[in-house]
């Protein structure tokens, strides 16, 4: 009598208790099933990026909070201490053309990110979600982040540089040129407790939509049929690309020194430093404007910092395929624990792309998936609990159970 008592109210309704329970064990059969794999969703079950019609993640869609969100995967048990159950991936704006750069500032409780072909930086404001054009022009600015005094760094593909926004409100040019040469495009920087900062150099600002191409004769520029100072200031649209694709670090005193050649890591996009600055990760992604050598393979590639800041010990530490599809890595972070996260690049292979979430061995231990190509990531937040995604056209949010290490 008591289990059909607690299953049924007296006019034959499922109970609160019995539906809990029903739920319960589901989630614990779905727990238990393939989660690396995409697979088709039932009927039943909640909307995906995959799914037909797909998720409308607008405040005019459906509900999206389940136990899980449907587009966070735990592909091993280890990524369930790192997730919020109950919390859902949000979309905080549309309206970008190429978002990319997303960096938190801690002191003013705002995320700020480079819309790169509208040569402008955004700002989102944690207290009220307010969005505004934070600056333009921005130099076509690419990567930012905070350094350990709270000024921002950026990475310009139009103007070839590095530039620090001071606390007084000026800019200084931290990097423009390699041994009298100039840089190709930085893209993604990332500071270090002793004063340095470390970037990398590829060629993807020498592309029409997201800076300038070569002056005629240059790599990307070969038969001079691309006229590069159109629409641009005075000055731009004169250099020419001289340099290989490396991966620098900005000394303190101003010295810049390669840390890994184009040989080491083709096509360098996005890095940063594991928890206890030990280790560097730098991502590798697609042959770029003017490259005469093979490319990046859309791979993750860790080193080991010595004392003396040199890297060692080079290997592979993810080749990012999942189910066949190369899930192309740009920026990357790493949370508390040493994870590293990293965002994920898949074409048109709806379903893979969003973020993939790697243990320090490298071994994929969780995924994020949103309806659109992710470019970069940051942690932020006023607990730095809630993971940042600059995906194309839009910015998503989602809070997390773990924190982001260093800042920016």
């Amino acid at each position: 009598m008591t289990d059909s008592y607690e299953a049924r109210s007296p006019q034959g309704a499922l109970s609160r208790r019995a539906l809990i329970r029903a739920a319960s064990a589901g989630v614990l059969a779905a727990a238990a099933g393939p989660v690396l794999a995409q697979t088709a969703a039932s009927p039943a079950a909640p909307p995906t990026t995959i799914t037909n019609p797909p998720r409308d993640f607008s405040r005019r869609g459906q509900p999206t909070t389940y136990f899980w969100d449907p587009d966070i995967i735990a592909v091993d048990p280890s990524f369930n201490g790192l997730a919020q159950p109950n919390a859902a991936i949000q979309r905080l704006w549309t309206g970008g053309l190429w978002v990319e750069g997303p960096a938190w500032n801690a002191q003013g409780q705002y995320l700020v990110w480079s819309d790169i072909p509208r040569n402008r930086q955004m700002r989102w404001i944690e207290d009220d979600g307010h969005v505004s054009v934070f600056r333009a022009p921005s130099g076509n600015s690419n990567g930012n982040s905070f350094d350990f005094q709270g000024r921002q760094l950026s990475c310009e593909h139009l103007n070839r540089r590095v530039v620090r926004y001071e606390l007084d409100g000026s800019a200084t040019v931290l990097a423009d040129s390699f041994q009298g040469k100039k840089l190709n495009s930085p893209n993604d920087i990332a500071a270090h407790p002793d004063g340095s900062y470390w970037f990398t150099d590829p060629p993807y600002g020498g592309q029409l939509y997201e800076g300038a191409p070569d002056a005629a004769g240059g790599p990307s520029n070969a038969n001079g049929k691309i006229n590069p100072r159109l629409g641009q200031l005075p000055g731009i649209g004169l250099a020419k690309r001289e340099l290989p694709t490396n991966t620098y670090r900005l000394d303190p005193s101003g010295r810049l020194d390669i840390v890994a050649t184009e040989q080491q890591v083709p096509d360098p996009n996005g890095l940063c430093f594991s928890p206890d600055f030990k280790k560097l990760y730098i991502a590798s992604t697609g042959k770029g404007p003017g490259d005469t050598g093979p490319g990046g393979k859309g791979d993750i590639h860790v080193f080991d910092v010595g004392a003396d800041n040199k890297l060692s010990n080079q290997k592979l530490f993810a080749d990012c395929m999942i189910d066949g599809i190369n899930c192309g890595p740009d920026g990357l972070r790493c949370d508390v624990e040493g994870n590293l996260w990293a965002s994920s690049n898949a074409g048109r292979n709806v379903g893979y792309n969003g973020v993939t979430v790697f243990n320090p061995a490298g071994k994929v231990i969780g995924r994020i998936r949103l309806p659109e190509v992710c470019g970069n990531i940051c942690f932020g937040g006023p607990k730095r609990n809630r993971l940042f995604m600059a995906a194309s056209q839009s910015i998503y949010a989602v809070y997390l159970a773990t924190q982001g290490a260093g800042p920016g």
